[in-house]
């Protein structure tokens, strides 16, 4: 059996198990996840378009789309009525977004808006509320002591002091920062009680949509904190990231043994939250992957992308001045996303997923 030349999958106990069996069908997904990670999601859009533009179309079960930052975008994207345009829209704003040598934050706030309202247009605000299956929830985070200020001098002490105390325990973030959940109001989501971290759960509204997406990409230090959000409490809110950077979270009932958790990824390992990017030992729960698929890029397929990786966000440092050279790069990962998705919906409507998955590291 020939390994698979673009992705790799990798499943959780129950996942694992479920697919061995019996493949893997569009109504088996229960919730989908997606990670934090800025311009890293562009080799995942033709992936996108697949999944929302053809493998769920006809969907009748709710389907909770849970993300961060770019995560939320994706699926805010993917829940309008048109939802391959809209993945398009977003694609060719993220792509061509330029700044000057050394922008503020506010500048930096000011394109992200400019990028959001291209996404969602006149009326994705309620095609994303009125979706027949899809449920948008949107991850953010409420800043506590120093991290409620923009200025660097008050925000960068609170910031490595929540470093120093993430070294120790991840549990040491709540002196810092409180878990907001935004949520599709129609249906609780499976997640809904987790409990790790302080939580403040807000329903979505048109009223408070745009700014939960804000607030989910808001990066500490490069972007404005998102403040006075409709029905949220009082406060900053920032980049769902800096918590939940790949989302370890109980995604579903411990007594689900059926549902599936589908995880596109940029890299084959999950990590917790943004702090911990160089904590080679910080690893998510077992039990919250148990459900999941994660379906990432090969190391083959890394290797033959530009310069062996994907977009990052140190492409606007590594490009500054030669936007036209760094858009180029960014374009050809996004064409080269499609063998990704090619691939993906081969081993998928052919069955052969059972022979390709492996369980999860």
């Amino acid at each position: 059996m020939k390994s698979l030349k673009n992705i790799t999958l990798q499943a959780g106990e129950k996942a694992f198990a479920k697919i061995k069996d019996a493949g893997l069908s569009p109504d088996d997904v229960q919730v989908m996840a997606g990670a934090a990670g800025g311009p890293k999601w562009l080799i995942l859009a033709h992936l996108d378009r697949y999944l929302f533009g053809r493998w769920f179309a006809g969907r009748k079960p709710p389907l909770f789309l849970v993300g961060s930052s770019i995560g939320a975008w994706r699926f805010a994207a993917a829940s309008q009525k048109s939802p391959v345009n809209a993945i398009d829209r977003l694609e060719q704003a993220y792509v061509h977004q330029t700044y000057d040598a050394r922008p503020s934050p506010a500048v930096v706030t000011s394109e992200a808006a400019k990028i959001l309202n291209v996404m969602i247009g006149g009326c994705g605000d309620d095609e994303i509320l009125s979706h027949p299956c899809f449920r948008l929830n949107i991850m953010t985070v409420r800043s506590k002591a120093l991290t409620r200020q923009d200025e660097k001098g008050t925000l960068l002490p609170g910031l490595l002091l929540a470093a120093m105390g993430n070294l120790v325990s991840r549990n040491s973030l709540k002196l810092f920062f409180e878990r907001a959940l935004f949520y599709d109001c129609r249906n609780r989501p499976p997640f809904y009680e987790m409990n790790q971290f302080p939580i403040h759960r807000v329903e979505l509204s048109r009223k408070n949509i745009r700014l939960a997406l804000m607030a989910s990409g808001a990066i500490p230090l490069i972007m404005e904190g998102i403040r006075n959000i409709p029905g949220a409490p009082a406060g900053t809110f920032r980049d769902g990231g800096v918590i939940d950077y790949n989302l370890d979270i109980p995604f579903l009932n411990p007594n689900n043994n059926v549902g599936i958790v589908l995880y596109p990824h940029f890299v084959k390992q999950i990590i917790p939250g943004w702090l911990d990017k160089k904590l080679f030992w910080r690893r998510p729960s077992s039990a919250h992957l148990k459900n999941v698929l994660l379906v990432s890029p090969s190391r083959p397929f890394l290797d033959r992308l530009p310069y062996q990786k994907i977009p990052d966000r140190n492409d606007f440092y590594l490009f500054r001045g030669r936007d036209a050279e760094r858009i180029a790069y960014w374009k050809t990962a996004v064409a080269m996303g499609r063998e990704m998705a090619d691939e993906f919906m081969d081993v998928v409507d052919s069955g052969r997923i059972r022979d390709h998955i492996r369980p999860i590291l």
